[in-house]
């Protein structure tokens, strides 16, 4: 259910007629607030004050979760919807480089083969920026960007693995809310759009609860394979509601991205359960 709640993500942002900092500000102000108000209502201060003793970590959480909410933005602004989501599922890719260089983790041989197929995947998808309806090389950026910086956000989450991230999402959000709000003009959104963006904020507040949740009650795998879900449905969507071709670049280049991370996935999958 979280995955389904953010496929439309990135159809809400080419859907609101607005500049993308506007939309960024709303997005995170109302997903970051609404998620605030819905702890503190549920649990108090106290999970707050947990996320802030984690110190650093729980700072580069916040600092990775809020940059990420406005360069997802940025990103869907500026190039295709197809080509943000398949650059943003090599996410999984970051997250093993960065535990490898700051949890000391290991690399396997299905690691080292997935990035081998993830990289030049993201290369086709680049390389075919020029040619793709509605993309740009600095919109793939920003793209990877996201993926980098949620990547480590995930791996200063896993090194205080202890303690509960959802209220550092809300402060996350919110933060970078009051970052941007200078550059943005929240007050210039038409009325006829608010509909939309409050339809925006509660589908990333669903999603941001719901994806928390879930990896309490399964594996890391299925929470991997069930991810990609959105990858494959996001530009199904936008296709369909606002006609946005993906490409055939991007569909080769996003093709081999999903395969290698399926077929990654299934692998952790089958060990974890062989080995319970």
């Amino acid at each position: 259910m979280g995955v389904l709640f953010v496929v439309p993500d990135s159809l809400f942002v080419r859907l609101i007629a607005a500049d993308a900092l506007t939309v960024a500000f709303w997005r995170l102000l109302l997903a970051g607030g609404l998620s605030a108000l819905w702890i503190l209502a549920s649990a108090g201060t106290g999970p707050f004050r947990a996320v802030l003793r984690t110190g650093r970590y729980g700072a580069v959480y916040m600092a990775g979760v809020g940059a990420s909410g406005v360069l997802f933005v940025l990103a869907v602004s500026l190039t295709s919807v197809a080509n943000v989501v398949f650059i943003i599922a090599s996410l999984p890719v970051f997250a093993s480089l960065f535990s490898r260089v700051f949890l000391s983790e290991p690399f396997g041989l299905r690691t080292w083969l997935t990035i081998a197929a993830v990289v030049p995947g993201l290369s086709i998808i680049a390389y075919g920026s020029g040619e793709t309806q509605n993309a740009s090389l600095a919109g793939d950026l920003l793209a990877l960007g996201v993926s980098a910086l949620f990547a480590a956000a995930l791996t200063a989450a896993r090194h205080v693995r202890r303690v509960s991230m959802v209220p550092g999402v809300a402060m996350g959000y919110l933060l970078a809310a009051l970052v941007i709000a200078p550059f943005s003009a929240p007050l210039t959104m038409p009325l006829d759009q608010s509909a939309l963006v409050l339809a925006h904020g509660l589908f990333i507040l669903a999603s941001s609860i719901l994806l928390a949740i879930g990896p309490r009650y399964i594996t890391s795998a299925e929470v991997g394979l069930l991810v990609l879900l959105e990858s494959v449905l996001a530009p199904l969507l936008a296709w369909a509601v606002v006609g946005e071709d993906p490409g055939r670049y991007t569909l080769l280049g996003g093709a081999i991205v999903i395969c290698a991370l399926l077929v990654s996935n299934l692998v952790l999958l089958l060990r974890q359960r062989r080995s319970v």
